[in-house]
């Protein structure tokens, strides 16, 4: 089994460059699951039906969240229609969408979960994330599921790092998403479990995290609030993918992308 991890994809710039190249890397890496992260798919931050639908055009088969999930109102029927567009599921009073899906895959159930971290984040008043872990991780045994695959959106690598070390054994890979930089930590945990701190995103290389240099660099020496802009320009992606013994549930072997 092998399921490839997506990183944040950047408005329609991010868009158009994953639909260049998600079709070969599938193809190369005999893909059995994509996992994309979408929160900031569409232009101007958050997710629309738009965007989701085009991820899904172009191979996506579950689409995850973040922090932005919930951003654009015209999302929050579409995430109740589409029970494979996830947010967060410790989000604070969301009422609409779910972070946890079963994907059956004919001989395999897939549950894919998606979380939210507190430090740095905690205006946002989510949940404990640990125990929405272990809230989540049992239902998904009782569904059957024979994999389990965390995106856990967090700012701090010490929360990510300390979430991966707490499931690991207990699913087959988390990987982190939401600050945009690939880490270079691709690894298999002591109990099997694949971890990497954070994929990365999927968008503009020249940029300050997708969005425009010059616009970011004066909100940090001046105290600019001009509204943030995608930057142009040639794109990457930022993704990984986990190989899952089928017997096991464990990751025998992960490896990080980057095409640019």
């Amino acid at each position: 089994m092998n399921i490839l991890c997506v990183g944040d994809v950047c408005g329609s710039i991010g868009c158009k460059t994953l639909s260049k190249h998600l079709h070969n890397i599938k193809k190369q890496y005999n893909i059995d699951l994509t996992i994309v992260n979408g929160e900031n798919s569409a232009d101007g931050n958050g997710i629309t039906p738009d965007s989701a639908d085009f991820l899904f055009s172009i191979g996506a088969d579950v689409i995850t969240g973040g922090n932005h999930s919930l951003r654009r109102s015209e999302v929050h029927n579409y995430l109740d229609e589409k029970p494979f567009v996830l947010r967060p599921d410790n989000l604070p009073k969301a009422e609409t969408g779910s972070g946890y899906c079963l994907v059956d895959l004919g001989k395999y159930r897939v549950a894919v979960i998606n979380l939210l971290g507190h430090i740095y984040l905690e205006n946002l008043g989510a949940s404990n994330p640990f125990d929405a872990a272990d809230a989540l991780i049992e239902r998904a045994t009782s569904d059957g599921a024979n994999f389990i695959i965390i995106d856990f959106h967090a700012e701090a690598t010490s929360e990510k790092r300390a979430l991966g070390i707490y499931c690991d054994g207990k699913i087959s890979a988390l990987f982190g998403t939401h600050t945009h930089v690939q880490t270079a930590d691709c690894q298999i945990l002591p109990n099997g479990t694949g971890y990497i701190t954070d994929l990365g995103m999927t968008g503009p290389i020249q940029s300050v995290l997708g969005v425009k240099s010059d616009i970011i660099i004066s909100r940090l020496r001046h105290i600019d609030t001009k509204k943030f802009e995608l930057a142009d320009g040639d794109c990457m992606i930022n993704a990984c993918v986990f190989s899952i013994d089928e017997k096991s549930g464990k990751v025998f072997d992960c490896k990080s992308l980057y095409i640019g």
